[in-house]
Formats: structure tokens, sequence, C-alpha cells
């Protein structure tokens, strides 16, 4: 197992050159790193703001910098977000504001590394069945966003993993876009 602090650039450098020496060329690299904070504004720390945008922007950039050097020609980059990017959710401004510059980060790349033809995207999953998500709500929150969701439900991961696989495989097409997902609903 290769592991690494993905918030030092150093770290996510020697994560994909220890990646290249076990496993040999790299084809498709997918970023899942994130964290949650739900908290108003007003009752964030400089050190929680600091820890939030380390985890879901900083290691988001050198990852996909990383990526973009070591990917063989024609790999894909594959970065997960929050679908919290296209609506309001109170409490979560250092989560959506965090993930917020990686949807740049993914066009911009795409222009950097379309010349070697590897794909970048971004999904944009809704909130996620996971324990992830239900450290930060009440239960009375989490059926709110159930009864926004299609079907009543949280996103499962079940409802990503196809997803991931098509833009690893024959979505080679589709680059520099966000795709949001909730409960097995797909949109561009």
């Amino acid at each position: 197992m290769l592991t690494g602090d993905l918030t030092r650039a150093t770290a996510v450098e020697r994560l994909f050159t220890d990646a290249e020496t076990a496993l040999g060329t790299i084809d498709i690299a997918v970023n899942t790193t994130g964290k949650v904070l739900r908290k108003p504004i007003v009752e964030t720390s400089e050190d929680e703001y600091d820890a939030m945008f380390d985890i879901n922007s900083k290691a988001a950039y050198f990852f996909i910098k990383e990526a973009g050097k070591h990917l063989r020609e024609g790999g894909k980059i594959i970065t997960i977000v929050t679908a919290l990017l296209a609506a309001f959710t109170d409490g979560y401004s250092t989560y959506a504001g965090g993930k917020s510059p990686v949807e740049h980060f993914t066009r911009a790349a795409t222009k950097e590394f379309g010349e070697r033809g590897i794909s970048v995207t971004a999904i944009a999953p809704g909130p996620m069945d996971t324990p992830f998500f239900y450290g930060q709500e009440t239960p009375e929150r989490v059926e709110f966003y159930k009864s926004q969701a299609l079907g009543n439900q949280l996103t499962q991961i079940e409802d990503i993993a196809p997803i991931v696989r098509f833009l690893a495989t024959e979505g080679w097409w589709i680059t520099g876009q966000t795709i949001f997902a909730n409960g097995g609903y797909t949109t561009r």
C-alpha cells in the first residue's frame, strides 16, 4: 500500500514516483481526497480553514500536477468534488469553498495536458451515504437531503463507481467537465 500526506507537495510527488516504481506505467489517477467541516463562518478557526483548504484544494492541485507529469499519453485524471458547488447548503463554506477551485484546476489541466491526450474530469456527487457525511449532520438534515435527491436516497458509492469506470475507459472524449451525480441521476 502506498500512503502519504497529500497536503504536502513533496509527499504527492513521492506517491507518484513510488507508484511508478511499484506498478510501472500509470494509466489512471483518481483523487478522492476530501474532508468535511460543517460549521458557520463566524465559528471557523484559522486552523480549521487551513486544514480544509489544504486537503480539499492543495492536495487536489498537487495530485493533478503530479498525475500530469507521470501519466502515460492518453491517461485519465479523475477527481471527486461535490454537488454542493451547484447549490447553497448552510454550514459548508470551507468544504464547498475548498472544493470549488478544483473545478478550475480541472479545466486548466485539460488545456495543459491536452496535447498528450490526457483526459481530466471531476465528478460532483450529492451527499453520499458514508460515515464521512453522517458525522456532520443531524438525522433531520439527512432526511432533508434524501428528500431532495432522486429516489429519496443519498448518493451511494455504487452510483459513482460506474461513472469513474466510464471516464477511465471509453469516456475519453469528456474532458474539462464536472459531472454531477446524485442518487443515480447524472448530468454534465
